[in-house]
């Protein structure tokens, strides 16, 4: 978490700490805490990582190239040729990777929704199994108000990868959209059970709790909530139902990846 609030503080938003540590995890999936063990920095308002001298897009895996002193471009070009090696500056226009990238970009701006399901079903049809592509496209059909669309698509998501917390999230998200609280706090649960330290997860099960009148279990979450992200905007909620033991406001978070 001390990794994901330096980025924070360094200029990244929420959705690209969290598009991010998903990138990472497909460029290293032998790695258990992406944040921990890699090198990921905010450049040019964008987070990357840096490895091995190289500066990779989390969510491509495409190599960066730093806009250097001639001399430093000119030495890494001789470094390039006598070591044999060739770097991959644009990927193939097919790819996957690509086409999620641009979802990526897209699916902020509510003109572009449509553009960005095209772009997740792009994905999906080059590579089925790609666990964000439907998360994040079940997302949009989730804020677009296509409910049973939504519920596919992160079933889907969690199909492809049972541990694709967010989409466990998003289930609880969804059915608390729905009314249907308590099978939203059984996904709330399982996202926590799948990362104990899911911030997002802690406050909406609260919430949640909070809604169906279990105030002393909704307190355990909104305090393990203040631990996780005391500086967030949320954490100001989260202290005033303490504080106050007042009903929930609605308006919950919803991940992205």
């Amino acid at each position: 978490m001390r990794a994901a609030a330096n980025l924070l503080e360094s200029g990244a938003s929420v959705r690209q700490v969290r598009a991010a540590l998903d990138g990472a995890r497909r460029l290293a999936p032998d790695v258990r805490t992406p944040l921990a063990e890699l090198r990921l920095v905010v450049r040019d308002r964008q987070v990357v990582v840096e490895q091995d001298r190289l500066r990779l897009d989390p969510g491509t895996g495409q190599t960066l190239l730093d806009f250097e002193p001639v001399g430093d471009l000119e030495r890494e070009t001789r470094e390039t040729l006598l070591t044999g090696m060739v770097r991959p500056l644009i990927p193939p226009a097919d790819a996957a990777e690509v086409w999620f990238q641009r979802a990526s970009e897209w699916d902020g701006d509510p003109e572009r929704w449509e553009s960005a399901v095209d772009a997740y079903e792009r994905v999906l049809d080059m590579d089925p199994g790609y666990a964000a592509a439907w998360n994040n496209l079940g997302l949009l059909h989730h804020r677009m108000g296509q409910y049973e669309r939504a519920g596919e698509c992160y079933r889907a998501a969690l199909e492809a990868d049972e541990s694709c917390c967010q989409a466990s999230f998003n289930l609880g998200s969804l059915n608390e959209d729905l009314g249907d609280f308590p099978v939203a706090v059984t996904w709330y649960r399982r996202a926590l059970e799948m990362d104990a330290d899911y911030a997002d997860a802690h406050f909406n099960l609260a919430g949640v709790l909070a809604k169906m009148g279990r105030a002393e279990s909704a307190a355990v979450h909104w305090r393990r909530y203040l631990e996780l992200d005391l500086g967030s905007p949320w954490a100001k909620i989260a202290r005033a139902h303490l504080e106050e033991g007042a009903e929930p406001s609605g308006g919950d978070a919803e991940t992205d990846e």
